[in-house]
Parts: C-alpha cells; sequence; structure tokens
C-alpha cells in the first residue's frame, strides 16, 4: 500500500499545487489555459511523437487491449444516457451530454502522468495507441449521437464533416501520425532533433499535472452534483471493471500487458467534456460538476485500481 501512494502522491500534490497556486493568487487564472494549450498543441504531440516514432508501434497496437478500452467507453456512454433520462428525468440533449461526461478520459493532462509514474516508458507505446484514437472516436460519437438526438430531421453530412475538421486539426493527431510514420520508415532522428523532441516531451507531467489543478478552480459544486457523481463513478469505476472484464477473462491478455489499458480507463472525465457542454449548452454544469468530482474522488479509486492491478 505505501508503494501505491508513493505512485499517486507526487501526481496529485501536483495537482494540489495547481489548484492552491491560483486559488491563492500566486499564479495568474488567465495563466492556466495559456498552460493547457501549450501541453495540448506543443509537449504532448512532440511526446507522442517521439514515443510512437521509436518504439515498434505494430507490437504495440494491442486489439485485446484497444477493444474492450472502447467498448468500456461505449457501454458508459450509453448508461450514462440511460440513467440521465430514466433516473434524472433529463431531456434528450442534456442526457447526451451526461453521457459524454461519463465516457471521455482524462488521458493527456492526467493519464499520461499517473502511466509514466506507475509503469515507467514501456507503457507509453499501448498508452498512446489508446490515446492516438481517443478524441477521434470517442469526440465523434458524441457529436453524432447530439445532432441525431436534437437536428429536427436536418441532415447529418455536416455534423460528420465538422468531428472531421475537429479531429483533423488536432494537434495530438498530427504527433500521432508523424510518430507511426517515422515508426514504419525505420528512419532515426539525429541527435539534436531527437533531444529537441524528448526536452519537450519531458514538460508534459508537471505542466499538465499543475495546469489541471489550476483548471479545477473554474468549477464549482451545483444543484447538480448527484448527476455528476454518477457520472464520475460509472467512469472511474464501471468503465475500468468492464476493461477488466474483457482483457483479462475474455481475450486473457497478460496482466504485464493488460494492466495499462485498465488503468487507462480508470481515470477521471477530461476538461473536453466541459468544451462539449459548452459548444451544445447542453447539461453545462453537470460536465464542470462532474470534472470536479471525478478528479477528486480518483486519487481513491485510482489506488485502488493500482491495488487490484498489483495482485
Amino acid at each position: 500500500m505505501l508503494s501505491i501512494l508513493g505512485v499517486i502522491a507526487p501526481i496529485f500534490a501536483l495537482i494540489a499545487l495547481g489548484y492552491l497556486a491560483v486559488r491563492r493568487g500566486l499564479y495568474p487564472a488567465d495563466g492556466v489555459k495559456a498552460l493547457i494549450a501549450f501541453v495540448n498543441n506543443f509537449a504532448t504531440p512532440c511526446l507522442l511523437f517521439y514515443s510512437i516514432g521509436t518504439s515498434d508501434f505494430r507490437a504495440a497496437f494491442n486489439i485485446g487491449i484497444i477493444g474492450p478500452f472502447y467498448f468500456g467507453a461505449f457501454v458508459c456512454f450509453a448508461l450514462g444516457i440511460l440513467l440521465a433520462r430514466r433516473v434524472f428525468r433529463n431531456r434528450p440533449g442534456e442526457a447526451v451530454s451526461v453521457g459524454f461526461s461519463s465516457t471521455f478520459s482524462n488521458t493527456v493532462l492526467v493519464g499520461l502522468p499517473i502511466m509514466s509514474r506507475a509503469y515507467g516508458e514501456e507503457a507509453l507505446p499501448v498508452t498512446l495507441s489508446i490515446i492516438g484514437l481517443h478524441g477521434a472516436i470517442l469526440l465523434t460519437l458524441g457529436m453524432v449521437t447530439m445532432e441525431l438526438t436534437r437536428r429536427d430531421a436536418q441532415p447529418l453530412w455536416p455534423t460528420l464533416v465538422l468531428a472531421m475538421r475537429r479531429v483533423v486539426s488536432n494537434p495530438l493527431i498530427w504527433g500521432i501520425l508523424g510518430g507511426i510514420a517515422l515508426s514504419l520508415s525505420g528512419q532515426e532522428l539525429a541527435e539534436p532533433v531527437a533531444a529537441f523532441f524528448r526536452m519537450l516531451g519531458q514538460a508534459v507531467v508537471p505542466a499538465a499535472l499543475f495546469g489541471i489543478g489550476g483548471a479545477l478552480n473554474e468549477f464549482k459544486l451545483s444543484d447538480n452534483w448527484k448527476q455528476a457523481l454518477v457520472a464520475s463513478l460509472i467512469k472511474l469505476i464501471i468503465h475500468p471493471a468492464i476493461a477488466y472484464v474483457l482483457m483479462i477473462w475474455v481475450f486473457h491478455v497478460p496482466m504485464d500487458i493488460a494492466r495499462y489499458g485498465i488503468l487507462l480507463s480508470a481515470m477521471p472525465s477530461g476538461i473536453n467534456i466541459y468544451v462539449f457542454a459548452t459548444f451544445y449548452d447542453r447539461g453545462v454544469s453537470v460536465a464542470a460538476n462532474t470534472i470536479l468530482i471525478a478528479t477528486v474522488l480518483s486519487a481513491l479509486t485510482i489506488s485502488g485500481w493500482l491495488f487490484i492491478l498489483s495482485l
């Protein structure tokens, strides 16, 4: 148990530092968005490019891990919508937003630092193979479902085009595609070039954790906290539980590899659920509360999953 605390303590200490720094005025609140933009648009794409490009990407692309991860995400999306409609009596569009809050993981700002801290660099190829598909699959799923729910007989094609534009314009995708191309080419980067990408990639962990901590100051608990708590529990417990059952009991993936996909599925909901909710103006308060509640609760649930995965 002490070893588990040793893994997560520095992670959540950095998140707490970011939160307190902004809360006490030691770091400007306006700087948080810029810091997160640096992580998403520069540091993480460089990490993705270098890590994928210098690894055997084809070996890391394991359908026995990727399949259960996304199947679990689809189930959580449907479950979130169902509970929002039947239990909380939300309107269809709001229910879709709640479902999206139940399924979209914070794979970059929280996931990458925790995976690196828990399992080291050997976890990165499998982790990045999941992250590479994450936004493309789940953002498209959420947008298409929302448009089908509220399109009022309008054509679906513009929505698909918009979803593809958002995916293609994402710098994370550029880093992934560049890394895949480098890996398949078999070429090696010149040492100064490799050093450039390594140095930027090393900035991901501290900057991401400090940034997500600072961003938590934006979100306050509201009357919809019960829905947010349900969405958080779906994300933190149901999703990794489905991934665990399928990877270990159905596909018989060795635990020393399956644990990467299981732990990544246990990450809290990401900031993109708030972006999604505000874009459609549906379930905004639930999304904001889910980010806050899921991030705080994940300190406990991630510890639990680390313990289970170490047995």
